[in-house]
């Protein structure tokens, strides 16, 4: 039995799974892995992480008001389908797609590097870890085949099991604080411009995906009210909690060892209580990257699936099974991420894994700028509500501006690369097909 996306009857994500969704999907790998990253950075770190809450509230409220004007399946994709037409919204959907399978394969690899602090071969070798890496993909994606409700609730009791040692976590770095707890040398690293502006890159890492509830919004109740919730809260808490515990581990621990550590937040957790902590918080760490790894494979099945519906991509992609679950997008995407997993964890391949990680940011970013524009074309932001579109514009622009001239380069190839599909698609007449954001809102404008 098929159907057509967005077709399906009942809704069944509700405001608490559609908020731990979002948190979920934050609070993932960026947590579990910054720390390594910014402890070099000192202070900064904290002026960074500022500028990442400032501009990811921003950018929430854009796709909060979107969500509550077009209450669809679709996203980035559906908002700047109906704001500019649909060869804008085509590459900006082909962009964030792209950045979905691509960027998983920087959330697939924390489970395994968890793992590592009990089986060192994981972490050791290139080869087994890469197979690991995909073999926790397939993991999530059978999970997903199973139903949005069956993911619904495994994203929810994953997210609650990780924030539960977090919350703990930044507790108890306040009391030693408090006590006079000694920062590690890293925090005496003076502030500067340039300093914030590559804590934000790396900060800003552990808040994409602010826009997960607007994707598979077609499955959730009252998309409208429950979408733009759960945008502005999931994004809020993720953000406070991502930056409370990375400057935590960052400033308690010894700057080297902060950054050496594979599984940071472990070793913190082992400095605070002993080695049975380290091994408890890993494990934990373990299950909620997984979490989080499910939650993304759920947006890289549901996104081309609402684009083929809309006309833009082969419709086989279209398809859903009896529960409502996007197969064939599912098994085309899991196996592109597969494939980028494969290749980043062969052997010299990290220089290019971290390069595929960027590149995913910037996608991101251009997506986020796509979807701001819509917002103000529509009118979803008027009054007061221009101030988030200003200061989500600003944060893009000067976040994207920090990329390489390679990554710049290599993001027109791709979006070059979407042409064919394009083509291919139009040719065959699948660009005359209904546009289900319309027809779910009459009352928005069209050009």
């Amino acid at each position: 039995m098929t159907a057509e996306a967005g077709q399906v009857g009942p809704r069944l994500l509700g405001p608490w799974v559609t908020t731990a969704l979002v948190v979920g999907n934050l609070v993932g790998s960026g947590v579990l892995l910054l720390p390594a990253s910014l402890a070099p950075l000192g202070w900064n770190a904290l002026t960074g992480w500022a500028a990442v809450i400032v501009g990811g509230l921003a950018l929430a409220h854009v796709f909060a008001r979107l969500a509550a004007m077009l209450p669809a399946s679709g996203g980035p994709y559906a908002y700047v389908r109906e704001a500019f037409g649909r060869v804008p919204a085509y590459f900006v959907a082909w962009a964030y797609w792209a950045n979905l399978w691509i960027g998983n394969a920087a959330v697939a690899v924390a489970p395994v590097a968890y793992l590592g602090r009990f089986a060192p071969t994981l972490a050791a070798d290139p080869a087994i870890s890469a197979a690991a890496t995909v073999a926790s993909v397939w993991g999530a994606t059978l999970l997903n085949l199973r139903g949005s409700l069956v993911t619904g609730r495994l994203i929810l009791w994953t997210t609650v099991l990780k924030l539960v040692p977090l919350i703990v976590a930044c507790v108890g770095a306040a009391i030693l604080l408090a006590r006079g707890h000694p920062t590690s040398a890293a925090a005496a690293a003076p502030v500067s411009l340039g300093g914030t502006a590559a804590a934000a890159t790396l900060a800003f890492w552990a808040v994409l995906g602010l826009e997960s509830a607007t994707v598979p919004a077609g499955k959730v109740r009252d998309p409208a009210r429950t979408v733009a919730l759960a945008t502005l809260a999931g994004t809020l808490c993720a953000a406070l909690i991502a930056a409370a515990v990375t400057l935590a581990v960052q400033f308690l621990l010894p700057a080297g060892e902060a950054a050496r550590s594979p599984a940071p937040f472990a070793t913190f957790a082992e400095t605070l209580a002993g080695p049975w902590a380290g091994r408890a918080v890993a494990v934990i760490g373990a299950v909620g990257a997984f979490g989080a790894l499910v939650g993304w494979i759920l947006l890289q099945g549901e996104l081309p699936a609402a684009m083929a519906q809309g006309g833009v991509f082969p419709r086989p992609l279209a398809r859903l099974d009896a529960r409502g679950t996007p197969v064939t997008a599912h098994i085309v995407a899991s196996t592109m991420l597969s494939a980028v997993v494969a290749l980043s964890g062969t052997s010299g391949a990290t220089d290019l894994f971290n390069f595929l990680a960027q590149l995913a940011v910037l996608a991101s970013l251009v997506a986020y700028l796509a979807c701001t524009a819509a917002a103000v074309r529509l009118r979803a932001l008027t009054g007061p509500g221009l101030i988030s579109a200003i200061l989500a514009t600003a944060f893009a622009l000067w976040a994207i501006a920090g990329a390489e001239r390679r990554a710049l380069l290599w993001f027109a190839g791709l979006l070059a690369a979407g042409w064919p599909v394009l083509i291919l698609t139009r040719s065959r007449g699948r660009g005359r097909a209904t546009n289900p954001v319309v027809a779910a809102c009459p009352a928005a404008p069209r050009e």
